[in-house]
């Protein structure tokens, strides 16, 4: 594959070097040198959108463990506390009568804090209902960062700490100077020992910045977020990542559109996947491959774990293994599951990602075409006696001469525009049968024919998608990407030859001339099978029909049949997405 950002010695065109600024997500800001604003609400009830208010607000400024300065004001609700409020917070009508409304208090809070990192107990509740609010008086909301430490204490104090993270309990475990009391600069104070006692835990394990707080998890372990080094020298671009162990093994292959940010979040994000922590505890040192576009980055990826097959990858380790279904050419065809596509001029479907979707499928065209499924090779005159097979007017039976062999060859004709260009004869017969099947609340057996139909539909839509773009000695295609730039692709009989981003002010056909010129020969493969891997092949196809894809040149014919497969998936697709969904509320409900 060439790219215009090609290693050195590629005769690929290069853009000029792009300029590399350290962000803040690289550096890292220590906590020691931020501001953080406390806060804490009482309200009359538990949601803004349901018309409950705001009674009081209380604040504490912080920074490196010294207190800047506090923030408290009751808040006139315009509306009766309910006696229950009262009782828990000890705020009366009385106490709130001659107080600022929100109106007043929201801004003058909004000030206070101005440059600092929110932090609040349980924070989608306070900040939902200063959000709420602020929306209201149509006032715009400061882009604050937000700390919560109810969700960090989830993640550090264990059930021997205290029996759960509520602030009275945390604040009892730290020893907070302040008792909460439902009250919002009380309650406020209180959060701030429990936000430094959370610091103290989080920084023997490594966590000393802002960036590795929010993404703390408990399962990543201090080895993990000691080998953040290893991300050190990755860029900010497209591209494959491979973790490698000592022995140079390839362990784990990965692609993202920022390499650096990727990989780094292995080290100190919440990856909660325990295989990737068993995974980056073997790692020493993490390679890359730098892309020019995204797409060549997932090709690459796609490319590499064929190769190496990583054993922390689960998915696309094996391209090989692959089914098919064959329509033989012999005197009386039949149709075959097979492993791989032979230059025999017989006519495929396929590839199956599994066997059992391929023996499904064919099942369904078994019951939709009574052609031979004996194994033999017959004679153009055989003399055999019929199967039982024969006897329930599933095969036509050229085995005892019970068809003869134009009418049999019509019947192989109609199998084969099946495949290839019209799926209307299963779609039909299947559709009838689970219709008798349900109509007798025979269910079950009706759900079986619907499997059996949506995996034939799948699989001649895939066919023909897959056939037509591999038969295209070569398609050129670009699209603007969200920098404004364009992104072009080579792609011969299914694979990516070429990959490149044209550089600002650069004559747009030259470059494109270059590329072409630079891109990797490709030979065709037999049958339906790209000269790629399906799942790359499926990926490009993606990439040309998204939207704003503009093509360059086209040379073959790249066209799918007016009344192919893809015609019936949305009915298909819609019926798996209401299984799964059933699932899920199956699952939730049964759940402990």
């Amino acid at each position: 594959m060439s790219r215009s950002s090609a290693p050195t010695g590629s005769t690929g065109p290069t853009p000029p070097p792009r300029e590399a600024q350290l962000s803040f997500d690289e550096l890292g800001r220590p906590l020691r040198d931020l501001t953080f604003c406390v806060v804490d609400l009482e309200t009359t009830g538990g949601s803004a959108a349901h018309g409950a208010m705001i009674t009081e607000i209380g604040a504490v400024k912080v920074r490196g463990g010294e207190v800047l300065g506090e923030f408290q004001t009751l808040v006139n609700p315009h509306t009766s506390i309910p006696p229950f409020i009262s009782v828990l917070t000890g705020i009366t009508n009385t106490m709130v009568a001659d107080s600022p409304g929100i109106e007043s208090a929201l801004p003058a809070f909004l000030e206070f804090a101005a440059g600092c990192v929110l932090v609040a107990h349980n924070a989608p509740f306070d900040v939902g209902f200063l959000r709420h609010f602020a929306a209201e008086q149509q006032r715009p909301w400061p882009r604050f960062e937000v700390v919560d430490t109810a969700k960090i204490a989830r993640r550090v104090i264990t059930r021997d700490d205290a029996p759960n993270c509520k602030l009275s309990s945390l604040a009892q475990v730290f020893g907070a100077t302040t008792t909460p009391n439902h009250r919002a600069l009380a309650d406020a104070r209180a959060t701030v020992d429990v936000l430094h006692g959370l610091f103290g835990r989080l920084g023997s394990v490594g966590v000393q910045t802002l960036e590795e707080l929010q993404t703390f998890s408990a399962r990543v372990s201090p080895a993990q977020r000691k080998k953040r080094h290893l991300a050190e020298h990755l860029p900010h671009a497209p591209g494959v990542y491979l973790f490698r162990d000592d022995r140079e093994r390839v362990l784990y292959v990965g692609t993202s559109r920022d390499l650096r940010t990727r990989v780094r979040s292995y080290f100190t994000a919440s990856e909660t996947r325990s295989r990737m922590g068993e995974m980056v505890r073997l790692a020493s040192r993490v390679d890359h491959v730098e892309c020019a576009t995204p797409l060549e980055a997932q090709v690459r990826e796609l490319r590499l774990i064929a190769e190496h097959k990583p054993r922390y990858n689960r998915r696309s380790r094996f391209p090989e293994k692959m089914h098919f279904i064959k329509l033989t050419r012999e005197p009386w065809p039949r149709l075959s599951l097979v492993a791989r596509v032979l230059e025999d001029d017989a006519d495929y479907l396929g590839p199956f990602s599994s066997k059992k979707a391929a023996e499904s499928c064919l099942s369904a065209l078994h019951e939709t075409f009574p052609v031979r499924q004996c194994t033999e090779r017959l004679a153009r005159r055989p003399s055999r006696t019929a199967c039982v097979l024969a006897e329930m007017g599933k095969c036509l039976a050229p085995c005892d001469g019970s068809v003869d062999e134009l009418s049999y060859a019509a019947l192989v004709r109609r199998v084969r525009d099946t495949l290839l260009r019209r799926p209307d004869d299963v779609v039909e017969t299947i559709n009838h049968r689970m219709s008798l099947l349900a109509a007798d609340e025979r269910f079950e057996e009706a759900g079986t024919h619907r499997d059996r139909l949506a995996s034939f539909v799948r699989a001649a839509a895939r066919t023909q998608r897959l056939s037509a773009l591999s038969a295209c000695p070569e398609v050129v295609a670009a699209r603007r990407e969200d920098d404004g730039r364009w992104a072009v692709h080579v792609v011969r009989h299914g694979r990516l030859a070429g990959a490149g981003v044209i550089p600002p002010a650069t004559d747009a056909h030259g470059y494109v001339d270059l590329l072409r010129a630079a891109a990797e020969t490709v030979r065709s493969a037999p049958g339906p099978v790209p000269a790629a891997s399906p799942e790359e092949t499926e990926k490009i196809l993606r990439w040309l029909e998204s939207p704003q894809v503009r093509l360059v040149d086209v040379t073959g014919e790249w066209a799918c049949p007016v009344a192919g497969a893809g015609g019936h998936l949305a009915v298909h697709d819609a019926v798996a997405d209401s299984r799964r969904a059933l699932e899920r509320a199956g699952a939730a409900t049964v759940a402990p």
